[in-house]
């Protein structure tokens, strides 16, 4: 809630992006409890404000105004630029809530550049949920992934609910023309291959349909926060190096689900295992490090003779890689294999994240440690 604070004093506008369900209202309420609440998706609501978006803005007494799903009424976006011209030392007037990145960023890009400040709402991350009354232990936390009502109750029940939903409600209000049944299959091919190198023309084989119609659906995922795209890392030296990102479902609920996977004893044998948790520690690291070093960039590296670092933060300075095992990983074999890539990849340090008990210095530049050891380690 800092950084939301702070944008809050500097901008005219804040806009908090997220995916649906994650948070953002509450967080919003919790924020400005005496803040106007607009929900743009109320059919009545949004009719007043697509009408007279200006009346329904300047009615209002002082007091600041949250505006959800703000994307349902792209209108209102010139309206708030000229509201905020007429005054532009005024902070703090408008609190924006959207589920659609690509919608809203280009609204603002458009019409309200230098007038909001902009904060991404990611899921729940270990340091939040292992505190508190409501505790949640590391393994539901990776098994049931990191929205806050599938952590309470039975986390496929809500995951099919979000799905139906997302699928027959929020991408056709996106202009998404779509066939149910073939973006669930993509989503459920998509679990299988968690982790893997995109290929838009083979997983457009399997479905039967062209690779275009494969692209359009994953950047509609990937804008929605389902999909991450994690680019692969490149430097100036004379190995071939992959160029296909690597392809994840950002949350490890929906992975769990899509596979039919509800309980830890059957993640435990099953194939995806180690690529699930691959995808869940990169999604926390990631969360973890933007609170830290918001402008840190975020690769994966990888040789065509198989040298690999599962991720790697660059930020700016330094570079710093990680290993990412499923189980313990005390071999020198492992080690040494980072320390090398750390080296072509021009990484400082490394490190090999897993489930074994305690931290090892296992070579000048490599440390193993648990992963939950320390629910707000950064390296």
């Amino acid at each position: 809630m800092s950084l939301l604070a702070e944008l809050w004093r500097q901008f005219p506008a804040v806009l908090l992006l997220g995916a649906r369900q994650v948070g953002k209202t509450t967080l919003a309420r919790a924020f400005l409890p005496n803040a106007h609440y607009c929900d743009l998706e109320d059919p009545q609501t949004r009719d007043l404000f697509e009408t007279e978006p200006r009346f329904q803005i300047e009615h209002r007494d002082a007091r600041p105004i949250i505006l959800d799903e703000a994307q349902m009424v792209p209108v209102l976006f010139s309206t708030l630029r000229g509201i905020i011209d007429q005054d532009r030392k005024l902070t703090g007037r408008f609190l924006l809530l959207g589920s659609a990145q690509p919608v809203l960023l280009r609204q603002v890009s458009e019409t309200l550049a230098g007038r909001v400040g902009i904060m991404d709402l990611d899921p729940l991350i270990a340091s939040e949920v292992f505190s508190g009354r409501h505790s949640v232990p590391g393994g539901q936390l990776w098994l049931r992934g990191g929205f806050p009502d599938a952590l309470k109750g039975d986390f496929r029940q809500w995951w099919e609910s979000y799905i139906r939903t997302y699928i027959e409600r929020d991408l056709p209000h996106l202009g998404l023309q779509i066939q149910p049944v073939l973006l669930r299959r993509l989503m459920t091919m998509l679990a299988h291959y968690q982790g893997c190198l995109l290929n838009s023309s083979q997983l457009g084989a399997a479905l039967g349909v062209s690779y275009h119609t494969v692209q359009r659906y994953l950047n509609w995922m990937e804008q929605t926060f389902l999909v991450r795209r994690l680019p692969p890392y490149f430097r100036n030296i004379g190995k071939r190096l992959t160029k296909s990102p690597k392809l994840y479902l950002r949350d490890p609920g929906l992975v769990h689900h899509l596979l039919n996977i509800g309980a830890l004893r059957e993640l435990d044998s099953h194939p995806v295992r180690g690529a699930s948790w691959e995808g869940f520690v990169i999604e926390e690291v990631i969360r973890r490090e933007r609170l830290v070093h918001p402008h840190t960039q975020f690769y994966f590296w990888r040789t065509a003779s198989g040298e690999e670092i599962d991720l790697l933060l660059d930020r700016g300075g330094e570079r710093i890689g990680i290993e990412i095992k499923a189980g313990g990983s005390e071999s020198a074999g492992d080690a040494r294999k980072l320390e090398a890539a750390l080296a072509n990849a021009d990484a400082s340090r490394g490190y090999i994240l897993d489930q074994a008990a305690g931290i090892t210095r296992m070579l000048p530049r490599v440390t193993r440690r648990n992963f939950f050891a320390d629910p707000s380690w950064l390296p």
